[in-house]
């Protein structure tokens, strides 16, 4: 385990690759293709959206919370015209699947067992109460494969981290596009982030007048040292809200599930553009 940084973010480091093969494998995009899913974004948003039911856009815009509204709303609820929720559901869990057998050839069964095992025990152990995206991805079927079986339990854990990222985001005053302008100030660039998430220059633009103003970011667009520190509170606030299920956890058993992790997260995110817009820093794990 890393010891520079919170347990909680250390482990999304690695499990964050996993759930990521859904949306970057060919296996991934051609499950979703096959199931009337065609373009990245339908299948992005059905297939995230899937546990949720046949929403429309605005509990979508609230739950993603990064994604400009007018992208969402262009992808819900025409998406449920082409496939409906239990379709999507299962193109994610087959694509996945496959992605994960292919990259995890090599890797000893019993050491991916054993992290699946583990992680469906901290899936178990969850609170979900204000998670919205956790809550609905947990109370999926237990997939049968053991690579489904992976991949959903890595789903359920990052969408719990996730959701309490957005409780984090929401109380330290930031909107949608703000955050994302953020995180650009720290450590990514604006075209890894910005054409990813929908917002239009006029969008970003004044998302960061607002932090300018509020005082998180310099007139140059670099990150104050008050906008540095409450960064750093809020991603303290996120280990936070992610951390409780691992209290009591033995030191050894955390060990454990992290080395026999590392190897599976490096492979899965050796299959990652690397330029993509889901947050893990450069050098997680």
């Amino acid at each position: 385990m890393a010891e520079l940084v919170h347990p909680a973010r250390a482990l999304w480091w690695l499990f964050e690759p996993v759930h990521a093969v859904t949306y970057f494998s060919p296996e991934g995009r051609a499950a979703f293709e096959a199931a009337g899913l065609r373009g990245a974004w339908r299948g992005y948003f059905a297939g995230r959206a899937a546990p949720l039911g046949a929403v429309d856009a605005p509990p979508v815009i609230a739950a993603f919370f990064s994604f400009a509204p007018a992208m969402v709303e262009r992808a819900l609820p025409e998406i449920w015209k082409h496939a409906d929720p239990d379709a999507a559901l299962a193109a994610r869990i087959e694509g996945s699947s496959a992605a994960l057998e292919r990259l995890l050839e090599h890797v000893d069964r019993q050491q991916i067992e054993l992290v699946a095992d583990q992680l469906e025990q901290a899936v178990l152990r969850l609170d979900c109460a204000g998670r919205v995206l956790s809550a609905a991805n947990a109370a999926l079927p237990r997939p049968a494969g053991l690579f489904g079986r992976l991949w959903q339990t890595a789903t359920v854990m990052r969408e719990h981290r996730g959701d309490g990222h957005v409780a984090a985001l929401v109380s330290a005053g930031l909107d949608g596009c703000e955050a994302l302008v953020v995180r650009c100030a720290l450590d990514v660039r604006r075209e890894a982030l910005q054409p990813f998430r929908g917002w239009t220059d006029e969008e970003w633009d004044a998302a960061a007048a607002r932090l300018v103003e509020r005082g998180w970011l310099t007139e140059q667009g670099t990150i104050t040292e008050c906008g540095r520190i409450r960064h750093q509170s809020l991603e303290a606030a996120t280990d936070l809200a992610a951390a409780r299920v691992w209290e009591n956890y033995p030191r050894e058993r955390l060990d454990r599930l992290a080395a026999a992790l590392k190897p599976i997260s490096a492979l899965c995110r050796s299959a990652l553009p690397p330029i993509n817009p889901i947050g893990l820093p450069a050098t997680a794990g």
